[in-house]
Order: C-alpha cells, then structure tokens, then sequence
C-alpha cells in the first residue's frame, strides 16, 4: 500500500513539472507569472496568498510642449494729433489741383504747429480764364468778407492755356487779359490786408505745354509785383541735373525720390512735401509762430535793381507798406 502511494506522489509530481512544457503559448506565460506550487500545496491545499501579477507600467502620456507664440506685426502707432490753438493763424491755399496737393503737403510740415492751420481751398480743373466753371474773383471776395483766412497762397494756371473770348491763348491779347484778371484777383487781397504768397509753375514733362506754363507763370510773376504778392519761384528746384524737366530729384533729406506723378504734371507726395518746405521758407517772412505780420518798405531794396537811378518813393503808401497782425 505504501509502495502504491509513493508511487502515485511520483506521477503527480513528474505531471507538474513536465505539463508546462506541452501548454499552450499563452498558458505557458500565465504559469510563468504564477509562483511554482509544491508537493505540499497540492496535498494539503495552497493557503498561502497568491502573489499579485506585477502589471506593465505605463509611461505617463506627456503632454505637448506649447510653442511660444509669435509676436504678432503691426504698425506703429499714429502720432498724437496737435491740437491747434483756437487763435492759430489761419493759412489758405487757394488754386486748382496743384493747390489741393500743396495743401495736405503743408498740413503735413505744420502738423505739429498748434499755431498754424492749413485750410485747404483748391479747385480741380479751376482756373483765370474759364470763369464760368469757377468765377476765382467772386471765391475769393466771399473769403474775405467770411474773414476766413489771415494769410493766402496761391498755385494755379494748368487749365489756363485756353482762349479768353476771342484772344487767342498766350497771345499779347491773351496775355493782357490775363494779367488783367489776375490784378483784379490780387487787388481784392491787397484791399483786404491780407498777404499772399503766389507760388510760379513748375517745368512740364511734354515740351510745348511747359513752355506754355512758363509764360504763364511769367505773367503771374508780373501780376504778383504789382498786386504787393510774394512770389516764390520753383522752376529751377525741380529741374533735373542736366537742366531739363525730372520725374525724379532730391527730397527733403536729400535722397533721390520720384516727385512728379505719372501725368508729368502734378507733385508726387515726396514733391509736393518739398514744396512746402521751399514755401516754409518764404511764409516764415510773414509767420513766426503767433500771428501775421507784414512789413513792406521798398520792395527793390537789397536787389541789384536797388543801385539803379530811379525815381525817390513817393512814401510808403505808393507801395501799399502796412503792418498787420492777426487778430
């Protein structure tokens, strides 16, 4: 009886360890995984606790770094705006195209003058010789009587080269008549006190209508002389190097820049911006920074002219010499 039962313990325990060998894949890992059970676990039960089955870690998910965001573009920001002073000279600029393009210009160069303020009083396709379409002469007395300006400048006479009833254009008629409704312009802003700067026209890219524009500015040179006008001549400040009509020359800072618009007529921004500083110039014989004044003596004075036998002033009223000051 003994030998029977050692017998069977012997089969039992061959059975345990050579059954793994002939499991299944999946068995065979999970019996690995398990602790080896003795002959006395199977004999007299396993009380002991079953070691847990260790679980394969997982890596903790890492979360996406976030990518520092790009500073975003933008302008810089726009310049405080000035507030003018509520007695700020007033400066009109009266004309055609050329004068709206001058106005802005100078709105630009005195933007942060709280002592001055551009008025912009130009009108597209105006000039002297086709009142019917804008009567300059009546324009300019209703300004004067609204008191709306203290100091005028004028640029106009691209549209002009056209003929006046039946004077033929820039004939000696022509240029008569001309010059006629230019001193009736003028005379009002004389009667008036108020001081006007009279701005020439410059070179043209097409060469009959620049010569036709420098007769006509020729004519307004003579007008402004004898209405008591300040006029600034530009001609030459926007010619090129070689003394002919430029699209291009030197801006304010001196860099080469386009200062003509494709029309070979009107300023470009850069050009009409030099032209407000070249009139800064000239408005500073009237405009200091608090107010107008005007002082008006021999008008040859300091010219080549001046050493020139001539009649002796009859007194400054033959030269219109006052002195105004805004009010």
């Amino acid at each position: 009886m003994k030998r029977l039962v050692v017998a069977i313990l012997l089969a039992l325990l061959v059975f345990v360890d050579v059954a793994p060998a002939f499991a299944q894949n999946d068995t065979l890992v999970v019996a690995q995984q398990q602790r080896r059970r003795t002959l006395f676990d199977l004999l007299f039960g396993d009380d002991q606790p079953q070691a847990p089955v260790e679980q394969p870690r997982q890596q903790p998910r890492q979360q996406p770094r976030s990518q520092p965001s790009a500073p975003q573009a933008s302008l810089p920001p726009p310049k405080p705006q000035i507030e003018k002073a509520a007695d700020a000279t007033r400066l009109a600029v009266f004309g055609d195209s050329l004068a709206v393009d001058s106005a802005k210009a100078l709105e630009r160069f005195y933007a942060e003058d709280p002592n001055l303020v551009v008025i912009g009083r130009g009108v597209g396709s105006s000039g002297f010789v086709r009142a019917d379409y804008f009567d300059w002469d009546k324009a300019i007395g209703e300004q004067i009587a609204a008191n709306s300006f203290d100091l005028a400048i004028v640029i106009m006479g691209i549209n002009d080269r056209q003929d006046i009833g039946s004077y033929k254009a820039l004939s000696e008629p022509w240029n008569a008549a001309y010059q006629a409704r230019i001193a009736d312009f003028l005379g009002q802003l004389r009667a008036a006190r108020k001081p006007v700067i009279w701005v020439g026209l410059p070179p043209m890219a097409k060469g009959d209508y620049s010569t036709a524009m420098t007769q006509i500015s020729n004519i307004q040179k003579l007008a402004s002389f004898s209405g008591g006008a300040e006029f600034l001549d530009i001609y030459e400040r926007f010619l090129g190097e070689d003394g002919k009509y430029s699209s291009y020359g030197p801006d304010v800072s001196g860099q080469n820049a386009l200062m003509r618009k494709d029309d070979g007529i009107h300023f470009s921004a850069a050009g009409a911006d030099k032209l407000a500083f070249y009139l800064s110039q000239t408005i500073r014989t009237f405009y200091r920074g608090s107010g107008v004044s005007v002082a008006v003596g021999d008008p040859l004075l300091g010219t080549d002219a001046a050493a020139m036998l001539r009649p002796p002033i009859r007194g400054l009223a033959e030269f219109g010499c006052w002195k105004w000051r805004a009010p």
